[in-house]
């Protein structure tokens, strides 16, 4: 058990570890500014594994080991606590030498007296085994301390099993659906920068769809959040609907042997592009996200924004927006010199930045304008058209874009039952204790003189008091004398 609690301590200290320093699978873009700021240093962590603390050798090493101790500890005690089920209570001769000690003399004689101790030890849940000469008996409660005991360490065992499992054979991503669109669980459909596969995960995933009907999102008049609920039609892999939900947050939905949790939100404007002869060139919700708000600004105040790229055209040409989704909000912070949140669509605008020249990233996370000229701006309400070079751009409808946080966790199970195997597994440990109980008796002219003797390995003090009232209960039953019950004495 010392070698666990050393590795315990060892296991802590590295997940302090990989909790100060960034992480590769999290956040490779700290990974890599820590690297270029302090140069020296990140030579090390990289060397020894910091910067991939979960992943790294001697972690999982670390880990295995702490399971070899915990089993070798556990199997032996669990054995030893099966003999001591099957094992009737031991007896005892000499009963001067215990800390608690008590002797009355019975009206009957010992035969009956070692009986009524019986009865009055087993009303009291004792286990009792009375002696071969038939002239006491032993008893003996509270082994389910030790069964607790071995149930809250089997159980954390059990826990570390199900995190393992669920974990490495499972996998978590996010998905980000604007109202009206369908989305299949496949690898390239997560966005890249959240998609975590497990280490033993390999492409098991389900092929189910989620179609999101609408967003509801509820503030209160101070801009704090109420609610948010995504209305979502889930699919089986041949694209049927199986049933609608309702994802809420801190209350996800289980579909397919995937959990979808209620992530995040935004705003989506469709943006419409049509050529010179008026054919539709890109037509599609924008996912527009937003900056940090300065210190003393609401999130809720910042305004949305996004891209557009026509690769198509000729030059090729990129639209850079940025949303008002509530213009009398806008127009109060102008006023009022305070920016105001914006939590309902209401009479939305965007500005717009028309650059023109080589597209060099094709990829839908940024855009670079590096090698671009601007070439127009200005400003587009809903359901207005403006002209670009070459084509017109229409503002046809705000909408709003749902973020879903699917995960798949075989552990889930497991690890909940664990979890409360451990918190019953802690119950006797606080509130049961191990005592034992001995009765012995012999004959005297007067009848039969009763000892009894006990001790109680935890809670000693308030064994004195059950003893004492162990002792009062087998007197009365006995018919022992008052002046010899008031003789009991504990030591």
């Amino acid at each position: 058990m010392r070698t666990a609690l050393v590795l315990l301590l060892l296991l802590a200290l590295a997940s302090v570890g990989g909790s100060l320093l960034p992480q590769v699978p999290n956040s490779p873009e700290r990974v890599a500014r820590y690297l270029v700021d302090h140069p020296a240093w990140g030579e090390v962590f990289w060397r020894t594994g910091m910067f991939d603390v979960f992943g790294s050798w001697w972690f999982a090493l670390i880990t295995v080991l702490l399971f070899v101790s915990l089993v070798a500890c556990l199997v032996p005690r669990s054995r030893a606590l099966l003999r001591a089920m099957r094992q009737a209570p031991v007896q005892a001769r000499e009963l001067d030498g215990l800390r608690h000690v008590a002797s009355f003399t019975a009206a009957t004689d010992g035969a009956t007296a070692v009986e009524t101790a019986r009865s009055v030890l087993r009303r009291r849940r004792f286990r009792v085994a009375v002696a071969d000469d038939g002239r006491g008996l032993g008893a003996d409660k509270g082994i389910a301390r030790e069964a607790g005991s071995l149930l809250f360490h089997w159980a954390f065992v059990l826990l570390l099993l199900g995190v393992i499992v669920g974990k490495g054979f499972g996998f978590t991503g996010r998905a980000t659906l604007a109202e009206g669109q369908t989305w299949a669980d496949a690898a390239a459909n997560y966005d890249p920068r959240s998609y975590r596969p497990g280490r033993f995960f390999t492409d098991g995933h389900s092929g189910a769809g989620i179609r999101l009907l609408s967003f509801e999102d509820g503030f209160r008049d101070s801009g704090v959040p109420m609610d948010f609920v995504s209305t979502v039609e889930l699919l089986d892999p041949e694209g049927a609907v199986v049933r609608t939900e309702e994802v809420r947050v801190n209350h996800p939905v289980e579909f397919e042997g995937l959990r979808i949790f209620q992530y995040g939100f935004g705003w989506a404007p469709v943006i419409t592009v049509r050529d010179g002869s008026g054919r539709v060139i890109s037509e599609a919700p924008v996912i527009f996200g937003q900056g940090v708000a300065p210190e003393g600004v609401s999130q809720l105040a910042m305004p949305w924004s996004g891209f557009v790229k026509l690769p198509g055209l000729e030059p090729q040409v990129a639209v850079e927006l940025e949303l008002w989704p509530d213009s009398e909000a806008y127009l109060r912070s102008l006023e009022t010199g305070e920016p105001q949140p914006m939590v309902i669509e209401r009479a939305p605008f965007m500005r717009y930045t028309v650059w023109q020249g080589p597209l060099t990233d094709p990829s839908l996370a940024r855009l670079d304008t590096r090698f671009m000229t601007r070439v127009d701006q200005g400003v587009v309400g809903a359901a207005r058209t403006v002209d670009l070079p070459g084509a017109t751009m229409t503002f046809s409808e705000l909408r709003q874009y749902s973020v879903l946080q699917v995960s798949k966790d075989d552990g889930v199970g497991v690890v909940l039952g664990a979890a409360i195997l451990v918190l019953v597994g802690l119950f006797p440990g606080l509130y049961v204790s191990r005592r034992k109980v001995w009765v012995r008796v012999s004959d005297d002219a007067a009848g039969a003189r009763v000892q009894i003797g006990g001790f109680a390995l935890q809670r000693k003090a308030q064994f004195e008091d059950e003893f004492t009232s162990i002792v009062d209960a087998v007197a009365a039953s006995a018919g022992a004398a008052r002046d010899q019950r008031e003789m009991v004495r504990t030591r």
